[in-house]
């Protein structure tokens, strides 16, 4: 049996070598490959390559990277208004008059922000999340930015909130969550047209289909009637 399982390992790791034990001769070099493989989609060869990468440049470039992720983690700030990141307490686009504050488009990070964005057929405001509804993943109602935005509807302030929210379960769970809490309230509310195909994340749609899907919003009743 121990012989099977020592067979079952070691053709394990041949076939998956990213999985094979590394001997690193200097222990920060070690501690360098752990921390950078933490990332997402980096296994620890491809942290190796990226570390001995730095290795290689100036030491001035390498120190400014450090200094710059630094920076950004401890000086960044959200938006006090649709929690975005942002330099300051409003972001750019909430600080920007030429845009209109009456129209809300929901999305569920800043990525889809930037998605949005580049297709420039969006001057409203956005409301970011920082999530969808998930149960199986422990992600409730009160774990997002619902409550400020109900909030906002509720003021009269806003004429349009667009659901911007992926065409996944998740996704259509949290849109109809948040057209009850806003239900008789004085406000249209649109989702973006199916040009996303179901089950899609809204930041890798290109900018004109995405584009399109801004423009041809639907009300999101009809929506509704036709899932």
């Amino acid at each position: 049996m121990a012989s099977e399982r020592h067979r079952f390992s070691e053709a394990f790791l041949l076939s998956f070598p990213q999985y094979l034990p590394m001997d690193f001769s200097s222990k920060l070099l070690e501690n360098a490959v752990n921390e950078m493989s933490q990332l997402p989609g980096i296994g620890k060869r491809t942290a190796l390559r990226l570390v001995l990468h730095l290795l290689k440049q100036p030491e001035a470039r390498t120190i400014q990277l450090s200094q710059s992720l630094q920076h950004m983690r401890t000086q960044i700030n959200f938006c006090e208004n649709c929690h975005n990141i942002s330099d300051s307490k409003l972001c750019e686009i909430c600080a920007n008059s030429n845009r209109d504050e009456r129209i809300v488009c929901v999305v569920e990070d800043i990525r889809d922000v930037m998605a949005i964005e580049n297709t420039s057929q969006f001057r409203g405001h956005y409301h970011v999340l920082g999530g969808k509804i998930s149960p199986m993943d422990g992600v409730g109602p009160g774990d997002l930015n619902i409550t400020s935005l109900v909030e906002k509807v509720k003021s009269g302030k806003i004429i349009e909130l667009i659901l911007a929210l992926s065409s996944t379960m998740e996704g259509d769970t949290t849109n109809f969550y948040i057209f009850k809490q806003i239900e008789g309230c004085n406000v249209i509310t649109t989702t973006i047209a199916r040009g996303i195909s179901v089950g899609d994340e809204l930041e890798y749609a290109d900018e004109v289909t995405l584009g399109r899907s801004i423009i041809n919003r639907i009300p999101f009743e009809t929506s509704l009637k036709s899932s």
